[in-house]
């Protein structure tokens, strides 16, 4: 078929009648299928169901420096834990703190203390008359979440495969000392699956921020989240080029075990500077007395080492690469050479990003739902949830089964078809 802006009106007008018959069959079957967020299918959950077994009321649930993890203490995390972590997020174990099972969580506490009590001993957010963050776009809808709840500014800065737009992310930073900090996932991102290149991380870590308490906001959620064994991406380690550059402060990265075993019971961790820690268990000493030390054993009698861990993410791989390829299949049967839309093909994460014509992405959204399928809301990947140009979509290929799956993808391709068609039908005019 010929691209839908090459056909005629009456060639168009024939295609919307054949795809809108085929909509209300779809219609008629009464689905009810979501893809509205990147969650772990039964089979990916099914893999850690070990971490029950790993400790039992016979176990021996003291560390090897003799913490006994029933009972308080431990307030930055067990130390085993922190080698395993420490070796997924390839850090130090010095430079890292455990905490329970949302990364989100670490990440609301982190901006929440630096809007009450400031940053090394720096202006708290609440008195100064602006703040605002730099927000890598289509990008994470809770990380624009946490910083509209507190009523930070939002700027989007354009992202592409190698990263934000790194000329604007240094003028901004440089030249405006309100801007505190910036969102970013840098490998396998949330939505596009991209990551940053070696030139970006770099230059990330030679910024040069007016304001003494910029912090970058590395969320690395997806750092052993690879789809393929022999096409993995690769990215440097930011603490420590930041420390090489003489930035050692610049940066909180965060990780968590949440779609490795279990989302709800998994373990959260940061990893920044040593000046850093120590501003930030000043806090965390008013706040508990430790996390949950025995999910952190758990976790670590059940992986052992990293090693264990890898060897674990390469059956979640086998059972959501087929999703992947499925979805980008019929992505590119249904929709190749149309010039509708045009969709990322990610080595990891758990997302595909999809860029439909200008102006059709919360109708496709919309219709998709009226037929029974719930994708994340259109507009969802940018700050305030307004997507200036409506046209991203992401795709979250990993929860459905495989059949609802396929069936869910050729929905959406249709209603991609349909909506876009009767766009440019429109605008032929009379």
């Amino acid at each position: 078929m010929k691209p839908y802006a090459e056909m005629s009106k009456e060639e168009l007008a024939n295609e919307i009648a054949s795809l809108k018959q085929e909509y209300r069959h779809y219609q008629s079957l009464g689905l009810s299928l979501d893809m509205s967020r990147g969650k772990p299918c039964k089979e990916q959950l099914d893999l850690s169901m070990g971490l029950m077994d790993s400790l039992n009321s016979n176990s021996d649930l003291c560390c090897e420096d003799g913490t006994d993890c029933r009972n308080y203490g431990a307030l930055t995390g067990i130390d085993e834990a922190k080698v395993l972590i420490g070796d997924m997020m390839e850090n130090n174990p010095d430079n890292i703190i455990i905490y329970g099972n949302s990364s989100l969580n670490v990440m609301y506490d982190t901006v929440s203390r630096a809007y009450t009590h400031g940053i090394m001993g720096n202006t708290p957010w609440c008195r100064l008359d602006k703040v605002k963050f730099l927000c890598p776009v289509p990008g994470y809808d809770r990380h624009f979440k946490i910083t509209e709840y507190f009523g930070i500014d939002m700027i989007p800065v354009p992202m592409s495969p190698t990263g934000p737009d790194m000329d604007m992310v240094e003028r901004l930073v440089a030249e405006d000392e309100t801007i505190k900090g910036i969102w970013c996932v840098p490998k396998y991102s949330n939505p596009q699956g991209y990551s940053y290149s070696d030139e970006t991380v770099r230059r990330f870590a030679r910024l040069k921020p007016a304001a003494k308490d910029f912090r970058i906001f590395w969320d690395n959620a997806y750092g052993i989240h690879h789809l393929y064994e022999d096409k993995q991406d690769y990215l440097i380690e930011i603490l420590a080029e930041c420390k090489r550059a003489g930035n050692p402060d610049m940066v909180y990265k965060f990780a968590s075990t949440s779609k490795i075993t279990f989302p709800g019971s998994g373990i959260a961790a940061l990893a920044t500077s040593l000046n850093n820690l120590e501003d930030i268990k000043e806090q965390l000493r008013h706040q508990t007395i430790g996390h949950d030390k025995v999910n952190q054993l758990r976790h670590v009698r059940f992986f052992k080492d990293i090693h264990g861990m890898v060897e674990h993410m390469k059956k979640h791989a086998d059972i959501i690469r087929p999703k992947f390829e499925m979805v980008e299949q019929t992505l590119e049967d249904n929709l190749g050479g149309l010039g509708i839309g045009t969709w990322t093909k990610p080595l990891g994460g758990y997302f595909i990003s999809f860029d439909s014509l200008p102006g059709c992405a919360k109708s496709i959204v919309s219709h998709a739902k009226k037929a029974g399928v719930v994708m994340t809301n259109a507009g969802a990947t940018w700050p305030y949830g307004k997507d200036p140009h409506d046209s991203n979509i992401r795709i979250a290929p990993t929860y459905p089964s495989a059949a609802d799956l396929k069936t869910a993808a050729q929905l959406f391709t249709l209603c991609v078809k349909l909506v876009s068609a009767e766009k440019l039908y429109a605008e032929m005019g009379d």
